[in-house]
């Protein structure tokens, strides 16, 4: 049921927001060029690794003149990137990651593999057990502002907890976060 869910959700949402996704790619390409998404190697369920897609936010080659992390005023994100950073439009490509069924709309945010470490051996087999998600229960909880502590216990209490009601609770959330009207 869940899969079902998310085909039909991202395939509707993709279809319409095609033309805000096409605005969103032509004032990224106007201010920095191509390419227009940004690919990252994540962590998906059983442990496999995707490449992640997101709408190119930060100066071409970004990783390789800078640290890993990005920090609020980081210098190579872009004029454009920090809107779309901020509305979350940067995140919209997803939708191709959970037709393609390397995510689902709702689950814990996927990792980067180095992120490995920071599990020990049951957590990682629990967070792995699950497709990860564009949005998530840390996402709606903390949005960007808790510690990563917080968010990996958020995670594994989804994977523990998670049904299609908490699913759909999430995903209202995210809708009421993202269009102002709270998370409650």
């Amino acid at each position: 049921m869940k899969r079902l869910l998310d085909l039909l959700l991202a395939g509707t949402v993709l279809l319409l927001l095609s033309p805000l996704l096409l605005a969103t790619a032509l004032a990224v390409a106007a201010e920095s060029g191509f390419p227009v998404l940004f690919r990252q190697v994540r962590v998906g369920r059983d442990g496999r690794t995707f490449g992640m897609y997101k709408f190119r936010s930060m100066v071409k080659d970004a990783a390789a003149i800078g640290p890993f992390n990005t920090s609020a005023n980081d210098p190579r994100i872009t004029r454009v990137g920090r809107f779309i950073r901020r509305t979350s439009l940067d995140e919209l490509p997803q939708l191709l990651n959970v037709l393609r069924g390397d995510m689902s709309l709702v689950g814990p945010r996927p990792d980067v593999p180095l992120q490995r470490s920071l599990y020990g051996d049951a957590d990682w087999a629990l967070r792995c057990s699950v497709r990860p998600g564009i949005t998530g229960l840390a996402q709606v909880v903390l949005r960007s502002e808790g510690t990563e502590d917080q968010r990996r216990e958020l995670d594994l209490r989804y994977v523990r907890e998670h049904d299609l009601w908490l699913d759909l609770r999430i995903l209202f959330m995210t809708v009421g976060r993202l269009t102002g009207r709270g998370a409650n």
